[in-house]
């Protein structure tokens, strides 16, 4: 078996004769979280459809665990629980029933205590009677969450998991995403919220217009690619800055009040202290400095224009 629980390789797709996907290389190692951001129709949702086998790609390889999504369909799909953007349920149903049944379809046996500790797990089990038409959206989402998981399997998507939930139904499932991953359950969400990429992923994939741009460890993303920024509040504003000091590519803000310095943090000569010295000698005080390093938000934004 290979280190990879799942691996997608060279993997594209087209619709009415437009590539949606394009040579998309991707692995995902058991345990992990990974999150894929980008623009919507950037081809998150197909990509997820492709390895779910909701979608058969056009070309390339997907395997799961080792199964060839084509050729053993059944083996690799066992594997995957799913939870799909759009919200569709037996209205009707009980909540209880919906998840029993979507156990069932699975060839799994009756496990009354694993699906009460799942409703419970996800604040279901006192609804366990209500039909699934009285239940809030948020409430609704989490049935889908608990059908994903009602037969145990070893990977689960979200796709958009959080869209048009309020703040602190989404804070509570990134707290649930959590409990599931220490359990050992692998997990890749998709997401256009930056901070919930920035909140919950080990890796992040960016996504644009059907390619994925790159796939890298959250950290050291942010540390590659990151730059800190050091904002000086003069002491008298300034009308313009100096010819002498554009080696620097300052930045004055428009009451000429501050000055925003731009450096990467991971050389080994910054250029601050010469550029303090170079502000004293030509009169230029500063009363206060702050440093702030770039979001995931900035990081992801410059990449996504730099591939336009």
């Amino acid at each position: 078996m290979s280190d990879a629980l799942i691996r997608l390789s060279g993997v594209g797709v087209e619709f009415n004769a437009k590539a949606v996907l394009q040579d998309v290389q991707l692995t995902v190692k058991p345990g992990e979280i990974v999150t894929l951001i980008g623009p919507n129709g950037a081809g998150k949702t197909t990509l997820i459809s492709i390895v779910c086998g909701i979608v058969n790609p056009g070309g390339g390889k997907v395997s799961v665990d080792g199964h060839d999504i084509l050729a053993d369909y059944r083996l690799a799909r066992a594997k995957i629980g799913l939870v799909p953007q759009e919200l569709f349920n037996d209205a009707f149903e009980s909540v209880w029933a919906t998840v029993k049944f979507s156990r069932g379809l699975f060839g799994k046996g009756p496990n009354p205590a694993y699906l009460e500790k799942l409703l419970r797990d996800l604040s279901l089990w006192e609804k366990r009677d209500a039909r699934i038409f009285e239940l809030s959206g948020g409430m609704k989402r989490r049935v889908m969450i608990a059908k994903a998981l009602s037969h145990e399997p070893d990977i689960l998507f979200l796709d958009e998991p959080t869209a048009g939930v309020d703040v602190e139904l989404r804070r509570d499932m990134w707290e649930m995403v959590r409990g599931l991953r220490e359990r050992g359950v692998t997990i890749i969400l998709t997401t256009h919220y930056i901070e919930e990429a920035e909140e919950m992923a080990d890796r992040i994939g960016v996504i644009s217009k059907g390619e994925i741009i790159l796939v890298e460890d959250k950290v050291a993303l942010m540390d590659k690619l990151g730059k800190k920024q050091l904002k000086l509040i003069l002491q008298r504003p300034l009308e313009s800055i100096p010819p002498a000091l554009d080696a620097y590519a300052l930045e004055l803000s428009a009451d000429g009040s501050e000055l925003v310095y731009t450096f990467d943090a991971q050389r080994q000569h910054t250029g601050i202290a010469e550029l303090l010295r170079h502000l004293g000698e030509h009169g230029i005080d500063f009363k206060d400095l702050q440093s702030s390093q770039s979001s995931l938000e900035d990081i992801f934004v410059n990449l996504v224009r730099g591939r336009a």
